[in-house]
């Protein structure tokens, strides 16, 4: 069968698609990746084909001129997603104003750029499947355009399909002369000109492919179907000096690349961190942007400072982890059963960190409280409780039981012979 995968053009968005690019690919399936012309490079990078299409505009340019939008998505999970997990907002007058302003504001910024030109790819090309990343609606589009069976693939908690329950059950309790929904309007202007008609799976998939493994996700009520993260992080060249054994327990610290790529900075003092850090019986390998490093200084001598390090490689050598609670970072880790200290800042991280620590596998402080002495404090309980180590072999175990994305090319393809209209 053809497969098309379609991706907005971020690496942490298209990375965990690649896997299961792959596993398509090697099962004899045709794949292709389309984004915005810009983004080829990246696509080819991961040996897959890219496929050009639409022309290139970058949502974070357009919302650096919308200041209040841009730091309301640097705290948390952007209005009307919020809701997700906060009883105050689930209610018809909050969510209709905020599902209005997600469509006709931010989905389809991002996905109106490459719709088109999706669309006629798709007809052209006629994939049998589309899978395709929750913030590019344009995926959707071009499946029922073409009559291929769709998928969303996460790459979070799904704020998205959760947040669609609350409207959709608010929705149905309205007065008609009230009952709105912009998403139906959306897709259904697109279904006039494409001849479909709007029908729920635009918003949420056919079916949706889950790399959160069930302790970390709060699942919504959609068809998931659980797939085994697998690391992927671009091209990578492995250190000599992490070919060899660690003589000291080794805590790695990382803060990931979108607050420096995309937000301008660490949000978090990464010089008192280390200072800290430093003062435990341990080597700390501190990853940090070529851009922050100037910044620091003179490094304690148990400091390694790197400006990248490919985390599959580096966590099965960690005895802890400090990160700030992104979905690739906490996964890689607890994919080799490593205690981690979580510093969430904002999206899913607060997330991903309370659901972490409920499993027992690490410990937490929000962005805003952490302090050098208190994260070098919960570290060393990470080095020197084991009920951490035990808590962390346990999510490893959960995490091991997922099927991988070789193992689920099979399901994917009764999937689509189940849903594919054409």
């Amino acid at each position: 069968m053809r497969v098309l995968f379609a991706t907005y053009p971020e690496k942490t968005l298209f990375q965990p698609m690649v896997p299961l690019a792959w596993a398509l690919r090697t099962a004899g399936h045709e794949v292709r990746v389309a984004s915005q012309p810009r983004f080829a490079g990246t696509i080819t990078q991961a040996g897959l084909t890219a496929v050009p299409v639409g022309h290139d505009r970058e949502f974070w340019r357009i919302m650096s001129s919308k200041p209040d939008r841009l730091a309301a998505l640097r705290v948390g999970i952007m209005e009307p997603y919020d809701a997700f997990d906060n009883p105050d907002r689930d209610n018809w007058e909050y969510l209709k104003p905020g599902i209005a302003e997600a469509v006709w504001g931010w989905h389809r910024t991002s996905s109106f750029p490459m719709l088109g030109g999706l669309v006629e790819f798709a007809r052209s090309w006629q994939p049998d499947l589309v899978i395709w990343d929750p913030l590019n609606y344009a995926g959707p589009i071009a499946a029922k355009a073409c009559g291929a069976a769709h998928a969303r693939l996460l790459w979070s908690v799904d704020v998205w399909g959760g947040v669609r329950d609350k409207y959709l059950r608010h929705l149905a309790a309205q007065p008609d002369s009230e009952k709105t929904d912009p998403f139906a309007d959306w897709f259904g202007s697109y279904g006039r000109k494409y001849g479909f008609e709007f029908s729920e799976d635009m918003v949420t998939g056919n079916f949706t492919i889950d790399q959160i493994p069930p302790s970390l996700q709060i699942p919504a009520d959609v068809h998931n179907v659980g797939m085994r993260f697998t690391p992927y992080g671009g091209a990578a060249t492995v250190p000599d000096w992490l070919r060899r054994p660690a003589q000291r327990p080794r805590v790695a610290l990382t803060m990931g690349v979108s607050a420096t790529e995309l937000f301008g900075g660490y949000s978090l003092p990464a010089g008192e961190l280390l200072e800290s850090l430093s003062e435990l019986d341990a080597e700390i390998v501190a990853i940090v942007a070529e851009s922050e490093q100037a910044k620091l200084g003179t490094l304690p001598d148990n400091v390694r400072m790197e400006s990248y390090i490919p985390l599959l490689a580096l966590a099965p050598t960690c005895s802890a982890a400090v990160h700030h609670a992104g979905f690739g970072t906490l996964t890689t880790f607890a994919l080799h059963g490593v205690p981690q200290l979580a510093l969430p800042y904002h999206f899913d991280e607060p997330i991903f960190a309370e659901r972490l620590v409920g499993m027992g596998a690490g410990l937490q402080i929000h962005n805003d409280l952490a302090t050098g002495p208190d994260v070098a404090a919960a570290t060393r309980r990470l080095l020197t409780e084991p009920e951490f180590r035990r808590g962390a072999a346990t999510l490893r175990e959960e995490i091991l039981r997922m099927p991988t994305a070789n193992q689920l090319v099979p399901e994917v393809e009764q999937l689509v012979t189940k849903y594919r209209t054409r």
